[in-house]
């Protein structure tokens, strides 16, 4: 799978994330103390009061990782004062000694995702579903920024505005599936050098194991071939337990395959505080939100 290098897997989705933060109204980056740096060919968030810990990463580094890498990131959550962070790096970036490394400055793991790859022209989507499936506009915005925000368990307040103002951004596309009136599924497109991510994917539960993502999957590849993409990636949660990621499995039924399995490395300025129930709330609701 020499077509897409981990630098530009890496890449596509520190950017996506980037934009969505970039173009956060306002009011949203006030709430979550919300800033987004480039630092290094890579990228860090930081959102300092920010309840769900998911806007605060760094990631999209394009080189080895090193000691003063890790110890410029952690700079910018301390001047932020921003409490908590996520770090990711490809496995193929990390040095021999990591674990030491990682060790001294207090990193744990956190929990692991896998990148689907796959070149355009080997994807064969075909999704069957009862419910309509199209382009979202801007003035269902708000409605699909919700039902992303809950199909994720993250509050509204300082991330609404955040995921809605990407609905009217030059690279993304988004995608809804509809029960007449109703957005009840919705998905991202996201379009950079070529490469088109998948991201963002949620169905709510009353509209679960009706085809929906997997239609969702087949109109963004077909946007994607339309846009000229060459590439397609995506991330999902590693399975934990045996469960079923049903993510996982629509991404490998069209064609794409599992690159390789990154693990986090979550990061708190004050440990011995720090309450991690949320953070498996948030994990176990991420592999509720698909189907």
């Amino acid at each position: 799978m020499e077509f897409l290098s981990t630098a530009s897997a890496e890449a596509v989705e520190a950017e996506w994330l980037f934009q969505y933060a970039a173009g956060a109204p306002p009011s949203d980056r006030e709430i979550l103390g919300l800033t987004a740096r480039r630092l290094d060919g890579g990228v860090v968030l930081s959102a300092r009061t920010d309840p769900s810990r998911y806007w605060s990463k760094a990631l999209g580094f394009d080189g080895p990782v090193t000691a003063r890498l890790i110890d410029a990131i952690l700079d910018v959550y301390r001047a932020e004062a921003t409490p908590h962070a996520m770090l990711q790096f490809a496995p193929d970036a990390l040095p021999v000694d990591w674990e030491e490394i990682r060790l001294a400055r207090g990193l744990r793991p956190g929990d692991r995702r896998a990148k689907l790859v796959a070149p355009i022209e080997s994807l064969r989507p075909s999704g069957i579903t009862d419910l309509r499936i199209g382009p979202l506009t801007a003035d269902h915005a708000e409605a699909w920024a919700a039902l992303v925000l809950d199909g994720f368990g993250m509050p509204h307040e300082g991330s609404l505005g955040l995921v809605a103002a990407s609905v009217s951004h030059p690279q993304f596309f988004p995608y809804a599936a509809w029960d007449g009136d109703t957005i009840v599924a919705a998905a991202h497109l996201f379009v950079h050098d070529g490469i088109a991510a998948l991201n963002s994917a949620v169905t709510a539960p009353t509209h679960r194991r009706r085809g929906a993502q997997s239609a969702l999957i087949a109109a963004r590849i077909g946007k994607a071939r339309e846009l000229g993409c060459r590439r397609v990636v995506a991330e999902t949660h590693e399975a934990l337990g045996g469960r079923v990621n049903s993510s996982t499995r629509n991404l490998l039924r069209v064609g794409m395959r599992v690159r390789y399995v990154r693990q986090s490395y979550l990061w708190d300025e004050d440990p011995w505080t720090t309450d991690h129930r949320a953070e498996a709330e948030v994990t176990a609701r991420c592999y509720e939100a698909l189907g």
